[in-house]
């Protein structure tokens, strides 16, 4: 599983994300401190706290990562 930081500071950068996420043909899960979520769940993305960075992680391939994460780039910290 690889991994990034990124940082949603809106509603619509969570939206944003989790549309990306919903496009992408592998699992991917975002977490905080405290919890792990489906990044392709609008609902469940709430329940992060997003006054800090979040972590993003893919089990897909290496090409398809940095695929994601290129895509990702204006909200990677």
């Amino acid at each position: 599983m690889m991994e990034f930081k990124v940082r949603l500071r809106s509603v619509k950068d969570v939206q944003d994300f989790v549309s990306l996420a919903t496009t992408m043909g592998f699992p991917v899960e975002v977490e905080d401190d405290r919890h792990r979520v489906n990044g392709g769940s609008f609902m469940e993305m709430f329940c992060l706290d997003c006054t800090s960075a979040l972590t993003v992680s893919a089990k897909c391939s290496e090409e398809e990562f940095a695929a994601f994460r290129t895509a990702s780039e204006r909200f990677l910290v």
